[in-house]
This record gives C-alpha cells, structure tokens and sequence, in this order.
C-alpha cells in the first residue's frame, strides 16, 4: 500500500479531550497568553479537504511544535527550532482518519561542516498509540549549504526518500498533559532511540563523500531523535 494514502491517526488529542472531559486541570497552572507559543492554523486542510463522509463537527485540525535534539550517523545537533506539522483527524463510519496538511522546519546545521539538514514530511505517519509507543512517521532531511557558501550542484539530495525515509516509531519520554485550556494546548516527550538511517539519495557523484561526512548508513540502535513536543487543537466547528 503507498505510504503516502495510508493513515495518520493521533491519541495525543483523544487522551487530552478525554482528560478535559473529566475537569483536569493544567499541569502548569494557568498560564498567561504571552507565555504560550504561537500556532499558525493556515495550513489546516479545508473541510472540503476531509474524506468523503467526514462530519466537520466532529473534526480538528492540530499543529504540532516539536524541538529536541537529532543524533543520527556523525550528526549530533540540537533541534532549537520547532519543526511545525499541521494536520484535520477524525473519525468516518467509526475510523479515525487523518488529512496531512504541512510540515515545515529550519535547517539543521552539522557542526563541523558547511552542510544544513532539513526535515521534510516523508509520506507516512501513523500517530495512533497504543502500549507500546507514541506513533510514527517517516522524514527525510534534504541537504543543504549554510548561508549558500557552497554550491551545490544537484537538487533533491536528501537523507533518505519518499522510496526510502527515515522511518521513526516514537515512544513516550513524558506524559500529555494540558497547558492551557484556553486555546487548548498540550505538551509531551517522545523518542525513537532505535532508528536506523540510510545513505544519501539524489546526490550524484558526491554521495559517498556526503555519507563519509556524515556516517551514514547507520545502523538502528546508533541513533536518536529526541522531541519535546507542544499541540494545539481546534475543531472545525
């Protein structure tokens, strides 16, 4: 089955409704409006957007922010801007379902080197958790130059494809809880410690001096993305 049809689904929210239906209140106290980040719901798909059957007044869109740290091959960086992905879930005919909307992210700049990495949507994610972890979702890091000091001369050279991504099974570091109920937002940790990481793709003649400098392949158990994640979300109706 492609990847890219298949189903995102998200618990995340399910379990922050659920404790907001039972009066939970925010871990943090209440929390002032300046001191909460800001979420862009742009990208939201349009209810004419949402599977056929799917009832908007049951629908959300949400937009997650996630910074943290990447270890991947000889890549050992922080993530200090939020990479943003936008996505509508719901249910039809009793199925949770998922409209993908946008991911967006800064480049990652490898210390040492003139290269950036910067996260791309990989065609896939599944964010229905269950015991055993957190979701998943595939993501590829598209090579770059810092500042344009280099050139470059191919484009689409990346750090695993649509074909061949990245693909993360994340698992709990730190529970959901509330924020704020007013715009409702919630926050957990996440981590996939167990990833393996292919070789470059779409580089020409300069993959394998890329995948010298930044060691990849590299094998599952040698790796680590690490996310502290805040969501907010709001319903189409």
């Amino acid at each position: 089955m492609n990847r890219t049809v298949r189903r995102f689904t998200s618990a995340a929210a399910g379990a922050l409704l659920a404790g907001l239906a039972l009066g939970a209140a925010p871990a943090y106290g209440a929390e002032r409006a300046a001191d909460l980040p800001e979420f862009d719901f742009s990208a939201c798909p349009t209810v004419d957007e949402l599977p056929t059957g799917a009832d908007p007044g049951t629908w959300r869109c949400e937009v997650m922010h996630a910074t943290g740290h990447l270890r991947m091959g000889a890549v050992d960086e922080p993530l200090t801007e939020p990479m943003k992905i936008t996505f509508a879930e719901g249910r039809v005919d009793g199925e949770f379902r998922q409209v993908f909307g946008e991911m967006t992210a800064a480049p990652i700049r490898v210390g040492g080197t003139l290269l950036t990495l910067t996260p791309q949507y990989g065609g896939y994610s599944d964010f229905l958790s269950d015991d055993t972890r957190r979701g998943e979702f595939d993501i590829k890091f598209v090579i770059g130059s810092a500042h344009g000091l280099l050139s470059l001369p191919w484009s689409g050279c990346s750090v695993g494809s649509d074909e061949d991504a990245v693909h993360l099974v994340l698992k709990d570091t730190d529970p959901t809880r509330v924020i704020s109920k007013d715009p409702l937002i919630a926050a957990f940790g996440a981590q996939d410690a167990e990833f393996a990481a292919p070789g470059t793709s779409g580089c020409g003649p300069l993959g394998r001096a890329l995948d010298r400098a930044l060691g990849l392949p590299s094998t599952a158990g040698a790796n680590a993305f690490d996310m502290d994640v805040t969501v907010s979300i709001r319903s189409y109706m």
